[in-house]
């Protein structure tokens, strides 16, 4: 082989590790993203409430932000996300989906889809007993929600809910609170 190739070769295997490190966040692998370890499907349909989120751009300037979620007979979750831009009165955002438990032994490791085939991460990191509130992940550190069957959720609730976030290592601070 001449030399060329193997200085390609070297540079190549040295700078893919570094580009695909670049992909990640340094945070991930301090993220507990473990999940619940049960979870009734019954139980959780049906409609919850935004009460905060990390920033993404397919949320933003969102507020009234609503989830739906509707169990289908093959046992797939039909989803459907709603918010109004900016203001009340502003335009009403929708997005359908749909949602699977691909892994039975994991429960709370769902997968969710807004667009053909694609499918991304959805966590349940804790859970109310009783279903009354959800933080929701990823196995990144990039998305957090947190989500109540109520718009206004009493103040303990909301520092039970932090304090597990936290303890998870998510930074807190990044929460976006969504006005209802």
């Amino acid at each position: 082989m001449s030399i060329i190739k193997w200085k390609t070769i070297l540079l190549f295997s040295l700078l893919v590790p570094w580009i695909c490190g670049g992909c990640q966040s340094k945070n991930d692998a301090m993220i507990n993203s473990s999940t619940v370890k049960k979870l009734d499907l019954n139980r959780y349909m049906g409609t919850w409430y935004e009460i905060a989120r990390f920033d993404h751009s397919f949320e933003r300037n969102l507020i009234r932000v609503t989830a739906n979620y509707t169990l289908l007979p093959n046992g797939k979750i039909e989803v459907l996300n709603q918010g109004y831009k900016n203001t009340p009165d502003g335009k009403l955002k929708i997005a359908k989906g749909k949602a699977k438990q691909p892994d039975k032994e994991a429960p709370g490791k769902l997968k969710v889809s807004f667009f053909l085939f694609f499918y991304a991460d959805y966590y349940v990191l804790e859970l109310d007993k009783d279903y009354q509130w959800a933080l929701l992940g990823s196995s990144s550190d990039k998305y957090l929600w947190i989500l109540s069957r109520e718009p206004s959720p009493d103040q303990p609730i909301l520092d039970h809910i932090l304090a597990q976030a936290k303890s998870r290592g998510y930074d807190i601070d990044k929460l976006i609170w969504v006005e209802q």
